[in-house]
């Protein structure tokens, strides 16, 4: 297998619109750039084969050559992305269908059903041409599979797909018996006989059943892995040696990236936060949840050196943040930073989605000079390459929760990510680092364990808490937790219960709070803000450390905590404030003696973001100034900042400013 020794740095590069005299300047300037690796061919489809009984290889061979006579390593692209014209007017049944029975029809990108019989194999058959034709290359470093899995297509409700789904639900259930158990069909007279009188959960008159909704999205994620998969396989008839990738999208809804992980080398996703964010927490989560799927470094594929062109209102970064948040990637374990795109597009639909070299002279564009600074510096940091991310906590986290959460007739509408939010925020102010674990992955190692919104989770998840508890650990889970299985079935016997015991409480009640609506909880004799949810919980041996202090619950307990042998379990019945919720927190940490790895190393706290990274016989401690003031931020001993090679105990770091210091074991 091919390995990494230096940081990746460059973009996609799309230079089918352009001359070959752009093309040769193109080398020039990323040799300026520190540009060391580029995507291609990934819509390169039509240009391979301008109708299906042509190959034309010939500019792709020109292309890979060029780049690697220029010492530029190449992650090929097998080109399905988007079908060709011809394709599609061959076989319009391989387009997708909307939910009012539509079909979407050619003129964007990824316009096919992923269950396509057609698509699959014309995929596969371009796939198989391309790794034929590509494998040896020595340019060749990474295969990158495909582009964005469900991105744009992430439900199709043909006839095929039906019938796929049939099948997907007879090889899980085995019997029609055992689906009408797991999807609760005796409600409503929803009862099967057989599969074929299975629906997709289409338009309907009113709520649609919850199990079968979660199975369509089971189902969805899985036929998209399938195309990977197979995909993947045709390049693998001819390829030994070469990773295989393709780029995620973080905090993506369609895909579950832990049940996809496995199947990659190398995990990567696109990075688009929103420059009007001062900390875009939600992309700064994803990047450990990206590096969480396999627990080891990831790749930034793509990321914006400005404005991107998709939202309303598209913001440009202003001078050094982007450089600030590429060393957020690399702190939190990126082996590489890749821009979309190398140069920005003429025509189409990302004419103005910015690039590292802009539609005017590079040579007197800010984002041009600060892509090159930020690639010549990358150049003098391989010790970064293939190090350990070190994490303080473990969080849950599991799409198919996620999926659970959100479906309709709820007691209220939660939104997975925003709970997220509002703890990573939390945790990042203690300079708290995060693994994101998956319910089926071992607790081993982590001194606190955290499961927001853990809505729906197998009965054995709540075993392994439970012995995670009596075993020493400590467990911090909030409301609408532990309520139903992964069928969608409420766990019986009181509220939480899949950890009801663990916690010592009984949830009576839910009382969903309107919107805007605000009431308080009293938390060691101080007040903190509370909104959104609150409930009746019962002590049944565990003490209530915060109370609400409004209406029919004033005094009954918000917050509470349950020791079992040497563990203790906590739980918040309300969602805090960002100021509540930091300093409870930090009472968890102060109260069982959780040190930090940031600790280890710092001689004072400090509000500048500090992660380590490990190697073989030395720690990175990454220093990152995400506040408006120069702050000074005390060692307990001298590193070596590998950017400055100076040595250091006391960092200044001006706003958005950054150090890497390297300390030996």
């Amino acid at each position: 297998m091919k390995t990494q020794r230096h940081l990746y740095y460059g973009a996609d590069y799309n230079p089918e619109q352009w001359s070959k005299e752009v093309i040769l300047e193109d080398m020039r300037l990323m040799k300026e750039a520190g540009v060391n690796y580029v995507s291609i061919n990934i819509f390169g489809w039509v240009n391979l084969q301008p109708d299906e009984s042509t190959y034309d290889f010939d500019f792709l061979d020109w292309l890979m050559d060029l780049l690697y006579k220029n010492n530029v390593m190449i992650d090929l692209a097998n080109g399905t992305a988007s079908p060709p014209a011809w394709l599609v007017q061959k076989h319009p049944e391989m387009l997708p269908m909307t939910i009012h029975g539509n079909r979407l029809v050619h003129g964007a990108r990824q316009h096919y059903c992923p269950t396509s019989p057609i698509y699959r194999q014309y995929a596969a058959d371009l796939s198989e041409a391309v790794a034929n034709r590509y494998a040896n290359h020595p340019g060749l470093v990474m295969w990158h599979i495909n582009n964005e899995y469900t991105c744009h297509i992430h439900e199709c409700y043909c006839d095929h797909c039906r019938k796929r789904f049939q099948t997907w639900l007879t090889e899980k259930y085995q019997t029609i018996a055992g689906l009408n158990d797991a999807w609760s069909t005796k409600f409503w007279s929803q009862s099967y006989g057989s599969w074929e009188e299975i629906f997709l959960p289409e338009a309907m008159p009113t709520f649609k059943n919850p199990a079968q909704q979660l199975d369509y999205r089971r189902f969805l994620s899985d036929m998209n892995l399938e195309l990977y998969q197979l995909e993947k396989a045709a390049i693998a008839k001819y390829s030994q040696g070469i990773p295989y990738m393709t780029n995620l999208m973080g905090l993506h809804k369609y895909v579950d990236g832990f049940k996809w992980a496995p199947e990659m080398d190398v995990v990567s996703w696109n990075s688009y936060p929103n420059p009007f964010e001062k900390i875009p927490y939600p992309q700064f989560l994803a990047n450990d949840l990206t590096r969480s799927l396999k627990k080891k470094p990831f790749l930034i594929m793509e990321q914006a050196t400005s404005a991107v062109n998709w939202r309303q209102i598209n913001g440009a970064k202003t001078p050094n943040q982007l450089r600030l948040w590429s060393y957020e990637a690399l702190a939190h374990g990126a082996d590489g930073i890749m821009f979309f795109q190398w140069r920005q597009s003429r025509g189409g639909a990302e004419k103005f989605h910015s690039a590292m070299v802009p539609h005017g002279d590079p040579q007197s564009s800010r984002i041009f000079h600060e892509c090159a600074q930020l690639g010549n510096e990358f150049s003098q940091l391989s010790e970064i390459v293939g190090t350990r991310f070190l994490a303080d906590v473990a969080v849950v986290f599991d799409w198919e929760n996620w999926w659970a959460l959100e479906l309709d007739a709820k007691p209220s509408t939660l939104k997975y990510i925003h709970q997220l939010r509002s703890l990573y925020a939390a945790l990042r102010a203690l300079n708290l680092s995060v693994d994101f674990v998956h319910p089926s992955e071992s607790l081993d190692g982590y001194p606190l364990v955290i499961a927001p919104n853990l809505y729906s989770a197998p009965e054995a998840f709540g075993k392994k808490i439970n012995d995670y508890v009596r075993q020493g650990g400590i467990f911090l889970t909030n409301f609408f937790s532990g309520i139903v299985n992964e069928y969608d079935q409420v766990y019986l016997g009181g509220y939480p219960g899949l950890f009801r015991d663990t916690l010592g409480i009984i949830v009576e009640e839910f009382y969903p709070m309107k919107a805007a609506i605000h009431h308080q909880i009293d938390f060691q004799g101080r007040r903190y803000d509370n909104s959104l949810w609150e409930e009746v919980i019962h002590l049944n041996g565990a003490k209530a450390l915060a109370t609400f202090q409004s209406g029919y619950l004033s005094d009954k307990p918000a917050i509470t905590m349950n020791q079992i042998d040497d563990g203790y379990a906590y739980y918040v019945g309300t969602e805090l404030s960002l100021e509540g919720l930091t300093t409870f927190l930090a009472t968890i940490l102060e109260n069982h003696k959780l040190a930090t790895h940031a600790q280890h190393f710092l001689a004072a706290p400090t509000e500048v973001s500090v992660t380590c990274r490990k190697g073989a016989g030395y720690t990175l401690v990454f220093l990152l100034n995400h506040t408006e003031q120069t702050t000074k931020v005390k060692l307990k001993a001298a590193g070596v900042d590998l950017l400055t090679k100076e040595t250091k105990q006391l960092a200044v770091l001006k706003p958005k400013e950054v150090a890497v210091l390297k300390y030996i074991d």
